[in-house]
């Protein structure tokens, strides 16, 4: 079945504090993005990339893909105000058939076994999303206070998030107006079931300086 990769890099990395998107920043010499380029590209060089971008970041893109020659062939999609819109512009550009996996452009680090599993999972159960366990003790906090919650029961979501086209696609046409930072979640709400994948703590997303560093040497 034909396989295809949204990289959705539209944001604006307001977090980094640096002036440029996280997503353009150099991790070893190369670009945030590139990295999730190339992780599809190995795992598997005939998946369609789709990468959606801020209207006004394509230029600057271009002229990175010149500088840093980066070679891997993907499609140029204009991104929305919202991620949920940006992936909706995604999938809007898939015709046929096949299985989408839906990745965060500032996950570099992401590696070819999660990518993988998601696939098989999402091809087998109709969805595959990666995640891990949460390390730290967690407290729900509300109007009255807060209390604890069982650590064992959490997951922390990660990408990719990975589903059959005409599935995501339905999922994402009865959302409406409606947004949501999880593509799980927008799954979920329109009835279907979500498949847990494993994921990595080293498939960190670049969202501050310091996560920046800390990629810099795990690539290293």
């Amino acid at each position: 079945m034909p396989r295809y990769a949204i990289i959705v890099a539209a944001g604006t990395g307001s977090r980094m504090k640096s002036g440029l998107p996280k997503q353009f920043l150099l991790l070893a010499g190369k670009p945030v993005l590139y990295y999730s380029l190339k992780a599809f590209f190995e795992n598997d060089p005939s998946t369609k990339q789709i990468v959606v971008l801020a209207k006004k970041e394509i230029p600057f893109w271009k002229e990175m893909c010149q500088k840093h020659e980066i070679l891997i062939p993907h499609q140029i999609v204009i991104g929305g105000n919202t991620r949920t819109e940006s992936v909706r512009n995604g999938l809007n550009v898939i015709d046929d058939e096949g299985i989408v996996a839906i990745h965060d452009g500032a996950r570099p680090l992401v590696s070819n076994e999660i990518i993988e599993n998601c696939f098989i999972s999402a091809e087998k159960n109709g969805s595959g999303v990666a995640c891990v366990k949460a390390k730290d003790s967690v407290r729900l906090v509300n109007e009255n206070g807060n209390t604890a919650l069982e650590r064992d029961s959490l997951r922390l979501m990660q990408t990719p998030q990975t589903f059959p086209t005409y599935l995501i696609k339905k999922a994402f046409d009865s959302m409406g107006n409606s947004v949501s930072t999880d593509d799980a979640t927008v799954a979920e709400k329109a009835g279907f079931a979500i498949h847990l994948v494993e994921g990595s703590y080293q498939n960190l997303k670049i969202t501050t300086p310091e996560d920046l560093i800390l990629a810099t040497a795990l690539l290293n």
